[in-house]
């Protein structure tokens, strides 16, 4: 099976026209490295946003695509998806895989050493934090907090909240895939379940294949959240 894409391009209003890699040039670059690999090109999200901020819808959108179908997140350089570690981190955590065209050995190597850089500084933030907890258990102030108890009513409600959390963040991963098949919300849901087994989208188990109680589950945590 070839590996599935979502391309996301980024330009800014200033730059585009000057720097090379406007979303022509990006989407051509993409084309090509997918027609190279042999992958299969999912959807394309553009966003116009500089790349010094982390805060960007299309980008979050790409990479709850990305979750949904399973996909790699792809793009033409390396810069499209920003400027510092922190964010680079944040994708990492994500679990997402990504890959960028100009260094497909970013996602192994460069944005590793990034991410050693951003976890250094959050160390030295730990640091000052232990000392000044230290120097406030040292005036006297009495510290305190869960120390893992087995058993409780408090650490059952965690767990299931722990899950819950989980099965509402699969659901809005899946949002924008729903938003796109069924936007009016017309399909039944027997059809939505046909969609999504069709475009090969995981269950939220990541087992069997998708039915109608599924999907009604999916809308529903939707809807609470």
């Amino acid at each position: 099976m070839s590996v599935r894409y979502i391309s996301y391009l980024r330009v800014s209003t200033s730059s585009q026209g000057k720097s090379g890699l406007g979303l022509e040039a990006q989407r051509e670059t993409v084309s090509q490295y997918i027609n190279s690999s042999g992958g299969e090109l999912v959807h394309e999200l553009v966003e116009v946003e500089s790349g010094r901020k982390n805060d960007r819808p299309k980008l979050h959108e790409a990479i709850a695509l990305c979750k949904a179908y399973n996909a790699t997140l792809l793009v033409a350089n390396l810069s499209r998806l920003a400027r510092n570690a922190h964010f680079l981190i944040g994708l990492q955590e994500s679990g997402v895989q990504f890959t960028a065209c100009d260094n497909p050995q970013a996602n192994q190597f460069t944005v590793g050493i990034l991410a050693l850089v951003a976890q250094q500084e959050a160390e030295v933030i730990s640091q000052r934090t232990k000392a000044a907890l230290a120097a406030a258990k040292a005036r006297g102030t009495k510290l305190g907090g869960f120390r893992g108890r087995a058993g409780t009513a408090e650490d059952v409600s965690r767990a299931r909240n722990a899950r819950t959390a989980s099965a509402n963040t699969k659901a809005a991963n899946l949002k924008p895939l729903l938003d796109r098949i069924n936007p009016d919300g017309s399909l039944s849901l027997n059809k939505v379940a046909r969609i999504l087994d069709q475009e090969r989208i995981p269950t939220a188990s990541g087992r069997g294949t998708w039915n109608a109680k599924m999907v009604s589950l999916m809308y529903k945590r939707l809807e609470a959240a």
